[in-house]
């Protein structure tokens, strides 16, 4: 899943290819750990391949985080077919620690106009280091919600469906009002999610309250029993 972070310590450096851990001692000599060449030239694998570095790499360094967006939801069991990018979510007082971590592993990290996310690449795949989710900060409790899952065989945390779920529809808005996007994840994981808890959070408003109805309509999810 492809608001500014203030990030002063963001110093340009050339795109580094190979991931290297930031134990390891550089060797200017020595080949990259990983090169793309080797990756495989399936674009979702790739994204996983890139997860499962980064994922592992935040769990060394023992940063709070939890893996969001598409690979989320294939983590819960979703489709596999990832054709954007990988999201993780930190808490807004980490963001410059994980950043630093990303570039002591030699990973050149970008601040973007948003003020809500980093951007980084590993392995050629884009990586989203985000710290607010439909416009609200990630938070302990949010983390510490997370399942513990497999990743492509790397065990790491992943938003827990109800999060998830409400990170998606929470974003919609009159001018970014996508439901196609959303409906399949909707349905893949809908025995897993809170759907109460979903409709108390923001049921409330316009465009989540539209889309829960549709997936009433649609028999994805139950009508609430109090509704005419």
């Amino acid at each position: 899943m492809t608001h500014d972070a203030e990030d002063t310590a963001v110093r340009r450096r050339p795109e580094v290819t190979g991931l290297r851990l930031a134990a390891d001692d550089p060797d200017p000599d020595s080949p990259p750990a990983l090169e793309p060449a080797a990756l495989p030239q399936d674009r979702s694998q790739a994204i996983l391949e890139a997860t499962k570095q980064i994922g592992a790499l935040l769990k060394r360094a023992g940063h709070p985080f939890a893996l969001a967006g598409s690979v989320a939801v294939y983590a819960h069991g979703g489709s596999r077919y990832l054709q954007h990018d990988a999201d993780f979510a930190v808490l807004p007082d980490h963001a410059d620690a994980v950043a630093g971590t990303l570039r002591e592993a030699g990973l050149t990290v970008r601040t973007p106009p948003e003020d809500w996310l980093l951007k980084t690449t590993c392995h050629g795949q884009n990586i989203d280091i985000i710290f607010a989710l439909a416009h609200q900060p990630v938070t302990r409790d949010m983390l510490d919600r997370a399942h513990v899952l497999p990743v492509d065989s790397v065990l790491m945390p992943v938003l827990s469906p109800t999060d998830l779920i409400r990170s998606l529809i929470s974003a919609f808005s009159e001018h970014y009002c996508d439901f196609g996007a959303v409906l399949p994840v909707a349905r893949a994981v809908r025995e897993k999610v809170d759907w109460d808890e979903v409709r108390a959070t923001c049921g409330a408003e316009p465009m989540p309250a539209a889309f829960l109805f549709l997936l009433e309509r649609l028999h994805v999810i139950d009508a609430q029993e109090d509704r005419p």
